[in-house]
């Protein structure tokens, strides 16, 4: 027990940090949008770049990895969207926004962080795997069923939308970019790759603290029911699917992967929603419900992802 704790106490303190000072006014919270946009557009794709060159070229396109990532997290967004809609009007946005949150995990922020303590020689390759999985699947499908339910246009445009936003997004850029170096086997100098070195050590405390400070003000006022639903189907039911999509394609004769990313697949699943969510839930009027179940989902974080933690070394034999 009080090896997990080692891991996870030290992420939620930061997460902790964050919102205590900027609760105490200390930073404001239109600071940890400054201090976001630095992880999001330096920190982070420094990261994904570095981690990516220094991996063997047959690891960094892990398509095994990629396809089961992928196949989780869609069970879990039409699972969540079949359950959220079993109560909601036709024609309602809601469902398919919190199948959203259910399904498309915070890997830049909190996935990676807590990766970094546990597998810390992969963690790197698999935040670079789930964002190509999130950026280029998950986020436009949720996006386009929510649309698609709201009579917001054809669903077509909104992916061509979401097709747009990703060319001008710089992870995808430093992945393209790694996953080039890799595959050429371009020798990098040293004191370049010591320079994004250090912009890519920035990024762990610092995205943890913007999430914590990103806390500061919200509120789970008369949204409780939706709110725990959508907090089970990201903590509970998303990392479930995935350790059963695993097995499932161990036991059909794919070939198991090395114990670090079988770990790594549940465990991604298994981080709180992204950060960004309620600013996607924004255009169809439930910024409120997706806030408040960011702030209760990474709340309850630490005590389902301390439990998987304990739980699932025996279970994957790792």
């Amino acid at each position: 027990m009080l090896a997990i704790l080692s891991i996870t106490v030290p992420i939620y303190l930061a997460i902790a940090a964050g919102w205590l000072v900027t609760r105490g006014g200390l930073f404001a919270r239109g600071d940890m949008r400054v201090l976001g946009l630095f992880v999001i557009r330096l920190a982070l794709p420094a990261l994904l770049f570095s981690a990516l060159v220094q991996r063997p070229a047959g690891d960094v396109l892990n398509l095994r990895y990629m396809l089961l990532y992928a196949l989780g997290s869609l069970l879990t967004l039409f699972v969540g969207r079949w359950w959220a809609g079993r109560q909601a009007p036709a024609g309602s946005p809601v469902p398919a926004l919190m199948a959203m949150g259910m399904s498309c995990p915070n890997s830049g922020f909190v996935g990676y962080p807590i990766l970094s303590m546990v597998i810390a020689q992969t963690a790197g390759l698999v935040l670079g795997l789930n964002m190509i999985v999130e950026n280029l699947l998950l986020v436009p499908l949720a996006m386009a069923l929510a649309d698609a339910a709201d009579g917001r246009g054809d669903w077509r445009l909104t992916l061509r939308r979401a097709a747009h936003s990703l060319a001008r997004n710089p992870m995808i850029w430093a992945m393209a970019a790694g996953v080039a170096v890799a595959l050429t086997g371009l020798r990098l100098p040293a004191p370049l790759l010591r320079t994004i070195g250090l912009f890519a050590q920035a990024s762990t405390a610092l995205s943890l603290f913007v999430i914590g400070g990103s806390l500061v003000g919200l509120g789970l006022a008369g949204m409780r029911r939706q709110v725990l639903r959508i907090a089970a189907g990201k903590l509970l039911l998303h990392p479930a699917l995935m350790l059963a999509v695993l097995l499932a394609a161990e036991a059909l004769g794919m070939p198991p992967m090395e114990p670090a990313l079988r770990l790594a697949l549940v465990l991604s699943a298994a981080a709180p929603m992204l950060s960004i969510y309620p600013i996607l839930a924004q255009p169809h009027g439930q910024d409120s419900l997706a806030a408040a179940s960011l702030l209760a989902t990474t709340a309850l974080s630490f005590f389902t992802i301390s439990a998987l933690l304990a739980v699932l070394p025996h279970l994957l034999g790792v």
